[in-house]
């Protein structure tokens, strides 16, 4: 239990502190608050004498934040951006009787999520849920979960993710995808030996980096890839006999049926990267969302061979 001085905080004085920092001067975050300088300078002053810490070096042009101030500042915005998202919520909930929910997904996953999240409505769901959804690289949704702006995602990772609660899906291992007059279309596999001549092109951003980096500059000796960020431009480039295309498996699905390009399973080593169910552990915003949670972990983790 806090101890009683930071018992007193309130939520003014971390809003203040939140938006001070965001605004780096004391007139234009006092002009938002829509107080007084003197009132915000205060406040800080105030939230400084209870936490007993510094947490702004203030200077004639410029705040810093002290290395103390770093750390309450993220738990600070995380309390301030809940209490607004749960005002809202209840906001929603009142004049529009329906209870609301945030989603974050990562695209490759979104067909799957999407059904699910189907099956959800037509199943033993409360009547009058609103969804909202966010689609957005792995990074960005774990961050906007532990922020309180999402109230679950489903994201990929290559470690544990650091103060949220965690449940594997299934597997997603990388694939190669070549054009089908390519000598390794005709093997129907490729391995990273196979592949060390040729240029590769793959995500510079979310999982690919901390996967196909480490297994790239171990087995491959071919020229630096290509980096994109779109599977569009991945595609093309691989039609184009630019580049063999190095991407998780859950991307290829629109493929089934392209008479271009074929997937390839990638072996020694088989890389793959985990696919999660995130939220924040704690109580949950609504009843809704934990028990989205409770489906969600049913029907997107395969059945047991």
């Amino acid at each position: 239990m806090p101890s009683m001085p930071l018992r007193a905080l309130t939520l003014r004085q971390l809003q203040c502190f939140s938006v001070l920092v965001q605004e780096g001067q004391f007139g234009r975050a006092a002009r938002r608050l829509s107080i007084t300088q003197p009132a915000l300078s205060n406040a800080i002053k105030q939230m400084e004498k209870l936490l007993g810490a510094e947490l702004l070096t203030r200077s004639t042009h410029r705040l810093e934040l002290t290395p103390i101030g770093a750390e309450v500042l993220a738990r600070t915005d995380y309390l301030v951006n809940t209490f607004e998202v749960a005002l809202r919520d209840i906001e929603s909930t009142v004049q529009r009787g329906r209870a609301f929910v945030r989603i974050g997904v990562i695209p490759s996953a979104s067909a799957r999520v999407a059904a699910a999240v189907a099956e959800f409505i037509g199943g033993d769901a409360p009547p009058g849920i609103e969804f909202a959804w966010r689609d957005a690289p792995s990074n960005t949704l774990l961050a906007e979960v532990r922020s309180g702006q999402l109230d679950l995602a489903v994201a990929a990772i290559t470690e544990p993710p650091g103060g949220l609660a965690c449940v594997d899906l299934f597997r997603d291992p990388l694939v190669l995808v070549v054009r089908r007059d390519h000598p390794l279309a005709a093997a129907g596999a490729a391995d990273w030996e196979a592949i060390g001549g040729e240029r590769l092109v793959l995500f510079e951003s979310g999982s690919m980096p901390a996967l196909g980096d480490p297994a790239r500059a171990q087995f491959a000796q071919g020229a630096e890839p290509y980096r994109v960020s779109y599977a569009e431009t991945l595609y093309a480039l691989v039609r184009g006999g630019l580049a063999l295309g190095l991407m998780p498996k859950l991307y290829t699905s629109s493929l089934r049926d392209d008479d271009d390009l074929v997937v390839l399973p990638l072996a020694r080593p088989a890389i793959e990267r985990r696919v999660v169910l995130v939220y924040l552990p704690g109580p949950m915003r609504n009843v809704v969302s934990q028990a989205l949670i409770g489906h969600l972990r049913q029907a997107l983790v395969p059945p047991v061979a």
